[in-house]
């Protein structure tokens, strides 16, 4: 997947989100999630809690759908089975295509282990029309998240110089925060924006794939926005470590293979840019040392599988392990 060369193309300006859900010109706002072996009861609770936002639902089980839990006909909900586990980005795609089908002007991302507030996706496209509205090239909005298990909201980040740096999280009056990228999940992309930005890159897998997705967006002329008014509780990682008084996720040892690998994969973008190759060698870095010597457990897989990332990532090993 490359970028387009029309960095320049700027997006129309979208329809009017005001009183989303309840106006009269609307969207037609498509939802994709993406599961893989999910718990029932939280599964359940995110479908009620979005199904009032959207318009349309495709589930995509990166598995056989033996695993998803029985749901109401009241949900309206399309379930496509990839029959194994293909990774997140096919996933996506796949959903974000069916969506498109199906009419959707905007689409929008979830993993299943977020649970977006009810009035989420309002508030994301609130945003998503203020900013348009103003002439801004946006390639997506995203909500602030919350892990219950750290009990702090996600900075909105972005890169000055050679380092990554955290905008302040609690800014009543910034209805918008500029953002070098997104999580994924909770995601409002107008439509369009696909066809010149393209699609999420499944050559990754899974991991970074959020990440190359807003750095390549960002290239083209296109940014990203934090929503602080969308709210979304949301699991990352494992498990959490506190070290030196910060709280850092962890993650399986397969899952460290991949930010490896794909660390290095997206340095091999000649797009990318030396800053940002800079930024990527030393984050891998520092996570080879922190999950092999300091976080206890696993050390010597972890060492192994990262090791092993860092091989296939020189060499170009892609897609799935």
């Amino acid at each position: 997947m490359r970028p387009s060369e029309d960095a320049d193309q700027q997006p129309a300006h979208g329809q009017s989100f005001a009183g989303i859900r309840g106006g009269s010109t609307l969207p037609r706002v498509g939802c994709v999630i993406v599961t893989y072996r999910p718990d029932h009861e939280p599964l359940l609770r995110q479908v009620a809690a979005i199904r009032p936002q959207v318009d349309d639902i495709v589930l995509v089980d990166n598995g056989d759908g033996s695993g998803l839990p029985a749901f109401s006909d009241g949900f309206g909900l399309e379930i496509v089975c990839l029959g194994g586990n293909e990774g997140i980005a096919k996933a996506q795609n796949v959903g974000i295509r069916r969506v498109r089908e199906r009419g959707a002007t905007h689409l929008l991302l979830l993993d299943q282990d977020s649970l977006p507030a009810a009035d989420m996706v309002a508030c994301l496209a609130e945003g998503l029309t203020q900013l348009r509205y103003a002439g801004t090239a946006v390639a997506a909005v995203g909500p602030q998240y919350c892990d219950h298990r750290q009990g702090t909201l996600s900075p909105f980040v972005y890169r000055e110089g050679l380092t990554l740096k955290e905008r302040p999280t609690r800014e009543p009056q910034s209805a918008t925060v500029p953002t070098d990228f997104l999580i994924a999940s909770g995601c409002l992309i107008p439509a369009e924006i696909l066809d010149t930005v393209g699609n999420m890159d499944e050559t990754l897998f899974i991991d970074y794939v959020d990440i190359e997705w807003g750095l390549r967006a960002q290239y083209l002329g296109y940014a990203s926005y934090g929503i602080p008014a969308a709210k979304m509780a949301h699991s990352l990682g494992d498990d959490w470590v506190v070290y030196r008084g910060r709280r850092f996720p962890v993650h399986s040892p397969l899952r460290h293979y991949y930010f490896v690998r794909n660390s290095l994969l997206l340095v091999r973008r000649p797009w990318i840019g030396w800053p940002w190759r800079w930024i990527l060698v030393l984050r891998m870095a520092k996570q080879f040392v922190f999950f092999s010597v300091v976080v206890p457990g696993k050390r010597l897989v972890n060492a192994w599988m990262m090791a092993k990332g860092i091989w296939h990532g020189v060499i170009g090993r892609r897609g799935k392990l």
